[in-house]
This record gives C-alpha cells, structure tokens and sequence, in this order.
C-alpha cells in the first residue's frame, strides 16, 4: 500500500483516515483484486458537469464523425409530385 492507494479491506478499517487524507487534498485510490475500483477525493476538487445534449440528426451526426469531419455537407432537396387521386391496381374502387 503506497501512501494513497488502499485495499478495500484496509480502506475499510482505516476509512477516517482515508477520508482525512483525500479532504487534506491527496485523492485516495482504493483497489480491489489489485484493481483500481473507486477514488475518495475532496468534494472542493470535485465538480459535476451535466453534458449538453445535442438534438440528435443525421447532419450532426455526419459533422461530429471523424471521417466526414471538415467536409462539405451539401443536402440536394426535391419535391414530388403526386396526383391528386391514386389509382388502384387491384379496381378496389370498383365494387
């Protein structure tokens, strides 16, 4: 155990004392398995950003990636035409 890494159980037993070394100013790193796990800090060095949701359409979607990124976005835009009555195939109209 180095001076700011823990195992689990010695965080445990020794959790005041964890909690006095990361509001010192020192984040505490606490491992299980010999994984890092979790991180005790100061809840002055600690801050929570809401991220900014962007409203999701293929333009962005096209801009944010990386192999369209920079390039020209052109959007070709038409109109159809449509008769003012469909015909059937199948005569349904005439019953």
């Amino acid at each position: 155990m180095t001076a700011n890494r823990w195992k689990l159980q010695d965080a445990k037993a020794r959790f005041s004392e964890v909690v006095r070394r990361a509001r010192a100013g020192d984040p505490q790193q606490v491992t299980v398995h010999g994984k890092d796990a979790v991180v005790v800090v100061d809840p002055e060095r600690f801050e929570i950003r809401a991220k900014v949701l962007e409203e999701p359409t293929l333009a962005g979607f096209v801009e944010r990636s990386k192999k369209y990124r920079g390039a020209p976005l052109k959007i070709r835009r038409f109109k159809m035409s449509f008769p003012s009555k469909y015909e059937s195939p199948f005569d349904e109209d005439k019953r």
